[in-house]
């Protein structure tokens, strides 16, 4: 059975004949799918580009735009103050959680049954994450007395 482009295609005896002359691809070479799509996304961007261009030249749209950034800058700005009051009451949380084990490991080691190292570490571990908690805290204050 023959291919529907057996007309396009050259004879097996016509490829491989010293005096034929190659080319990459066919004079009626039949258009590709893909091709074409890719054809229509650039039109497409071509028209977006346009309209884009048509709207910044508008003053409404350059308003619009404006008053966008204006309100997103803003938003961006509640929800950082947001996350640094989250992570400052976790790394709080933590430190209170710390300060349970220094009692509970100095009341251990009043008594003889722990190392100082492990009342050391306590220590650390509280101070440490009580310094995460309220510098976090502090950054909260200085941010949002922005101009």
């Amino acid at each position: 059975m023959k291919s529907p482009l057996h007309h396009l295609m050259p004879a097996v005896a016509e490829r491989f004949t010293a005096d034929r002359v190659c080319a990459i691809v066919a004079p009626k070479a039949v258009k590709i799918e893909a091709v074409s799509q890719i054809s229509s996304l650039r039109k497409a961007g071509v028209a977006l580009r346009v309209v884009r261009d048509m709207a910044a030249r508008s003053r409404r749209v350059k308003a619009a735009m404006r008053a966008l950034r204006a309100t997103g800058r803003s938003f961006v700005h509640i929800l950082h103050l947001l996350w640094l009051e989250v992570i400052g009451t976790v790394f709080l949380a933590m430190a209170g959680i710390g300060g349970i084990a220094l009692a509970r490991e100095y009341a251990k080691y009043s008594a003889g049954r722990a190392t100082a190292g492990r009342v050391v570490l306590a220590v650390c571990f509280t101070v440490t994450f009580a310094w995460f908690g309220l510098s976090s805290f502090w950054r909260v204050r200085r941010k949002s007395q922005r101009p």
